[in-house]
């Protein structure tokens, strides 16, 4: 089994690039849209469309893309389990936050609302 150290510099190697046509297929499949899935990833980050681009274009990796990201404020209210793992007890800053946007991706792929998918408090 994978140590956890493994797991995190793997996931900090990872680019956004070889990632991303994954999210697009998944929320696809599922009969969402890659406008719906930019809307989300723009929430999460602050990135605008324009620098989401170049990142791609740039093939960052995870950490590169997360060090330029400007999590959004209700971020931390992103919970549950996501790959076997809890979310909110994930230890390694950045593997929460590629976590936190695999979750987001899986949560608009599963059909729910975009509201509730971005944290709207009341």
């Amino acid at each position: 089994m994978e140590n956890r150290m493994d797991h995190n510099a793997r996931m900090a190697k990872m680019t956004f690039a070889s990632v991303y046509p994954h999210y697009i297929n998944k929320v696809e499949k599922k009969g969402r849209s890659k406008e719906e899935l930019h809307q989300v990833i723009y929430w999460l980050t602050g990135f605008n469309e324009e620098k989401m681009n170049q990142l791609i274009q740039d093939k960052v990796t995870f950490e590169e893309f997360f060090q330029q990201a400007t999590l959004h404020h209700n971020a931390h209210l992103i919970t549950g389990m996501i790959c076997g793992y809890r979310i909110e007890e994930i230890e390694n800053p950045l593997t929460q936050k590629v976590r936190f946007l695999d979750k987001l991706v899986d949560e608009l792929a599963k059909g729910r609302k975009m509201d509730k998918i971005l944290r709207h408090q009341l």
